[in-house]
C-alpha cells in the first residue's frame, strides 16, 4: 500500500515515515499543500490540517473531490470537537490528535484501506437517459450536445447523477459541491435553477417536495 504523508513538521515527519516504512508501507513525503497536490497517487493520505501554504482542511476537501476512493486520516494537534466535525464532514475517514502511538494509527490506517477496498469503484462516465456525465475530464453532454458547466453546478448534477432516480437530500448535496452543509441551502436551489437551464430541460433535475432533488432515470 502506498501512502502520502503531507506534514511540514521536518523532526515528526522523519519519525513517522521511518515507522511506516519498518511496517511495509510505501511511503511519500509533501511538506506544502501544493507538493501534496502534485504527488503521485496513493491509496491513502495522513493530512496534517496546518501546512505553510494553505488549511488542510482545503486541502482535504480538494483531495475527496478528486477522488471517493482514496483513504484520508488527518493527523493533527487540532483535537477540537469542531475541528474534527469539520475534517470529517470535509471528506476525511479519521481523525487522529497528536500526540498518538504507532499502533493507534496502524490500526486506523488498516480500518480506512479496508474499507476503501469494500467501496464500490468510482465510475469515469456515468450516463442517465441523454445525460453524459465524464467524472475524469468534468464534461457533461446532454444528447451529444456539449454543454458548459461551471465547478459548482458540475458537482452539484454529479452528486444527483451518482444516483439516478434517486431523490438526494439538499444537505448531501451541500457537502458533496461545498464540502458543508452550513452553506445557505438557496445556494443549491439557485445552482439547480441554473442547471436546468443549461441541460435544455428543466424536467431533468426534479424537485422533490421537502427532501432536495432528483436526476430523473429514464
Amino acid at each position: 500500500m502506498r501512502i502520502l504523508l503531507v506534514e511540514d513538521d521536518r523532526r515528526v515527519a522523519g519519525a513517522l515515515l521511518s515507522a511506516l516504512a519498518r511496517r511495509g508501507y510505501e511511503v511519500e513525503h509533501a511538506a506544502t499543500a501544493a507538493a501534496a497536490l502534485s504527488a503521485a497517487p496513493c491509496d491513502l493520505v495522513l493530512l496534517d490540517l496546518t501546512l505553510p501554504d494553505g488549511d488542510g482542511t482545503d486541502l482535504c476537501r480538494e483531495l475527496r473531490r478528486r477522488s471517493n476512493q482514496l483513504g484520508i486520516i488527518a493527523v493533527t494537534a487540532r483535537g477540537e470537537e469542531r475541528d474534527r466535525v469539520l475534517g470529517l464532514r470535509l471528506g476525511a475517514d479519521d481523525y487522529v490528535v497528536k500526540p498518538f502511538s504507532m499502533v493507534e494509527l496502524q490500526a486506523r490506517i488498516e480500518a480506512v484501506l479496508r474499507r476503501a477496498a469494500q467501496a464500490p469503484p468510482e465510475r469515469n462516465l456515468i450516463e442517465v437517459g441523454a445525460v453524459r456525465v465524464d467524472v475524469a475530464a468534468r464534461t457533461v453532454t446532454v444528447a451529444d450536445r456539449p454543454v458548459s458547466l461551471t465547478r459548482k453546478e458540475f458537482d452539484v448534477l454529479l452528486s444527483l447523477a451518482r444516483q439516478p432516480g434517486v431523490a438526494v437530500p439538499r444537505d448531501r448535496i451541500l457537502l458533496d459541491a461545498w464540502g458543508t452543509t452550513f452553506a445557505d441551502r438557496h445556494t443549491v436551489e439557485v445552482h439547480v435553477g441554473s442547471l436546468r437551464s443549461k441541460l435544455g430541460d428543466p424536467r431533468l433535475v426534479e424537485t422533490v417536495r421537502g427532501v432536495g432533488y432528483r436526476l430523473r432515470a429514464e
